[in-house]
């Protein structure tokens, strides 16, 4: 094991059989890619390292939360005009819903998500994204009549509020930047426990907000793959 590990990363490694290397790969390529478990596991195989899909599944469940709150400390800092929606995430056989926003140059500001679609649930979105990122000067939603009071409530406890825009068009950023968190989780079929789909959707995140080039320090003249890895140092 690496000497200069980031100490949460040891701690969840400990004890474990698996090479470091290996594991990070697995967890890496499963967050990054449109791939199964399964898919995984055989393609390990071929490489002569056997790696069992529940193994997989398991380590990023431990590996993917201290990831990303490596991550979070080397974000860059976003803009103030946001542009934010929800898709709809199976989890359990049930829709839940996954929050998102982008900035106008299409960088990712927060991501939540949530069991229901309603006003409670956009305003715990907007709360942690505004802690995590700042306050936004503009946010642009659809016709959405709980996020447009949610923002209102919001704005109610504020001195300067927050511009809000109902424009369907100017979503579009964010519409299309969904469809690369729908193309990696269409071959998971669905999650099968809220706890796994929140973490594993926050992995997914941490990826794409990677390969977007939303990594500061670290960042510099490295691979989207090494940025992912310089995550556990």
């Amino acid at each position: 094991m690496k000497q200069n590990l980031n100490p949460a990363v040891a701690k969840v490694l400990k004890r474990l059989r698996d090479p470091l290397d290996v594991i990070l790969m697995c967890v890496r390529w499963y967050v990054a890619y449109p791939l199964s478990l399964r898919h995984l596991e055989q393609m390990m195989a071929e490489r002569g390292i056997e790696v069992d899909h529940s193994t997989v599944h398991r380590r990023a469940i431990k590996l993917l939360p201290v990831m990303e709150k490596a991550f979070r400390r080397h974000k860059r800092p976003v803009g103030k005009s946001w542009r934010m929606d929800e898709i709809y995430i199976k989890v359990k056989g049930r829709w839940k819903y996954l929050y998102r926003a982008v900035d106008k140059a299409g960088n990712t500001i927060d991501f939540l998500l949530r069991a229901h679609r309603d006003k409670a649930a956009a305003r715990r979105y907007f709360e942690k994204s505004i802690a995590q990122n700042g306050e936004p000067e503009t946010v642009t939603i659809d016709k959405s009549g709980t996020n447009l009071a949610a923002l209102e409530a919001i704005n109610v406890e504020r001195e300067t509020p927050i511009k809000i825009r109902q424009t369907k068009y100017l979503n579009n950023i964010v519409e299309q930047d969904h469809r690369a968190i729908k193309r990696r989780t269409r071959p998971m079929l669905g999650f099968k426990d809220f706890r796994c789909a929140r973490i594993l959707l926050s992995g997914i995140e941490v990826m794409h907000m990677i390969a977007k080039g939303q990594m500061k320090d670290r960042g510099i003249g490295l691979t989207p793959a090494e940025q992912f890895y310089s995550l556990e140092e």
